[in-house]
């Protein structure tokens, strides 16, 4: 591990973006990396953004990640993609889960859904990976396993060990939601982009 890279997690208050970002900077650590993460809170109760950075390399100095950093831009919502997408890098990828959830404008009829996100975030020429993760989360045994879903598609694209992963996973989540989280992991990691 050389010159510093940062992931940046975004979704919707509940979703599990905490717990995703805590298994991610695990597995880094568990690398040898200095790793550094920051936690900003939106309205999570009310269901607003909620957004994690985390960096890691031989020396991290901040965990604040500035427009056009990122590496890599984990979604856990097609709309939270679009949002943060001016943090990703030119040569960056954005990892999404095409689950929408409607924003509180659209819940109160004020403004309509946008048509096309995954669409308009390939046109900005970002690298995409775009799949249905609550779909695999329900197959590995709960809607509560998206974020492991994710991560198990993040850890395809990032230069780390899958059993590093693994044993990440086995360290943070509980022991009898164990088998569902590795079951998600693992079709996150052989998940197929749409």
């Amino acid at each position: 591990m050389s010159q510093v890279k940062s992931v940046m997690i975004v979704g919707v208050g509940g979703q599990g973006t905490l717990l995703a970002s805590r298994v991610l900077g695990s597995a880094m650590l568990r690398c040898g990396a200095d790793v550094k993460v920051s936690e900003v809170h939106g309205m999570s109760q009310r269901g607003g953004s909620v957004v994690t950075y985390v960096r890691y390399g031989d020396k991290v100095y901040s965990p604040v990640i500035d427009k056009g950093e990122a590496d890599v831009l984990m979604a856990f919502e097609a709309l939270e993609a679009a949002r943060f997408l001016p943090w990703l890098k030119t040569d960056g990828t954005v990892v999404v889960n095409t689950q929408q959830i409607d924003p509180m404008p659209v819940v109160t009829g004020s403004a309509a859904y946008p048509e096309n996100i995954i669409g308009s975030v390939k046109v900005e020429g970002a690298k995409v990976v775009a799949f249905d993760a609550l779909k695999l989360a329900e197959q590995a045994g709960s809607v509560k396993a998206v974020n492991i879903v994710l991560i198990g598609a993040v850890a395809k694209r990032l230069s780390i060990d899958k059993q590093v992963w693994i044993d990440t996973i086995k360290e943070t989540v509980p022991a009898k939601f164990m088998d569902m989280n590795l079951k998600a992991f693992e079709l996150g990691y052989n998940a197929q982009e749409i």
